[in-house]
């Protein structure tokens, strides 16, 4: 992992997101997509309907997250990550909508990698029980379907230098592997 950060903005255009390298370490600022699980069955599920999508994924950062409630004067409460094997069964369908990254915490499944090799599409990590810290990148909180998930729903969040380690990239380069390697002797 290098020590240089790379300062990115959402939505990822194309070469955004095919330049991003496992371990880089990114700041993200713009627009990025809030939704978890019950969300990601809901947008699979409006597709098998043959209805268009509330949303538009084209070039979309999805952060599997759903934030607890907003303190006074903060857009929302902790936003920390969730496990993102959680929406590794929908992950494919969502990446042949034009969904160009990721965010959350933990491994993906194969079927998952080999559809964002086939997309140019990054995985990235944020930090695991540090969704205070998080929440503090973000600036606005916008539900923009599904209210009636709450804190699952699909939102817009404006984020200001996110903090994020590409773990998968869009060549399926996996930094938990590589990282993990050197110690796996001991």
């Amino acid at each position: 992992m290098s020590d240089t950060v790379k300062k990115i903005r959402a939505p990822f255009d194309e070469a955004t997101a095919r330049s991003l390298r496992a371990g880089d370490r990114v700041l993200i600022s713009g627009t990025i997509l809030a939704a978890r699980d019950a969300a990601h069955k809901r947008l699979v599920e409006t597709l098998d309907k043959g209805e268009p999508l509330p949303v538009d994924l084209k070039g979309a950062v999805v952060y599997y997250v759903g934030p607890s409630p907003a303190r006074p004067g903060h857009a929302i409460g902790a936003a920390g990550p969730t496990t993102s094997g959680r929406m590794d069964a929908y992950t494919p369908r969502l990446l042949d909508q034009g969904l160009k990254g990721m965010i959350g915490k933990g491994y993906r499944n194969e079927k998952v990698v080999e559809a964002m090799k086939k997309h140019g599409v990054p995985y990235l990590a944020a930090v695991g029980g540090a969704g205070a810290l998080i929440a503090r990148s973000v600036k606005k909180y916008t539900v923009l379907a599904y209210p009636d998930l709450g804190p699952e729903a699909v939102a817009a969040m404006e984020v200001e230098d996110f903090p994020a380690i590409v773990v998968i990239d869009s060549t399926g380069d996996d930094y938990y592997a590589t990282g993990q390697a050197p110690y796996r002797h001991l």
